[in-house]
């Protein structure tokens, strides 16, 4: 049974950090590139980062750029977000998505952050 299960949610005060954990199971990590996603109220779908299967490319919306970092250990099926100096508006629902050009797409159930003070 296919599982990702994020975790690592919640509220920070605006300059705080916080890292997001998205467990896999049920398919092979290493084939599939990892995204993070976020969705917060009124607003579109926003694609945060990625990593490319074996973890050597990234890239980052540039509201995040230079504040966020994707990671991944396949060894322990693991996706990470690493997140820092937190504001207000990355109140969101994250999201993590396993993407494949040649199979279907996995999504996890979300992880609610709030950054308020």
């Amino acid at each position: 049974q296919v599982q990702l299960v994020e975790s690592g949610g919640g509220l920070v005060h605006p300059g705080g950090s916080l890292r997001l954990s998205c467990a896999i199971s049920g398919f092979f990590l290493s084939t599939y590139d990892m995204r993070w996603y976020r969705l917060a109220p009124g607003k579109e779908r926003e694609l945060v980062a990625s990593i490319t299967d074996v973890g050597d490319r990234t890239k980052y919306a540039d509201s995040v750029k230079g504040r966020f970092t994707i990671s991944r250990n396949n060894g322990k099926t693991t996706v990470y977000l690493q997140m820092n100096s937190l504001k207000p508006e990355d109140t969101a629902v994250y999201y993590c998505n396993a993407h494949s050009d040649f199979y279907d797409d996995y999504w996890g159930q979300g992880t609610q952050v709030t950054v308020s003070s």
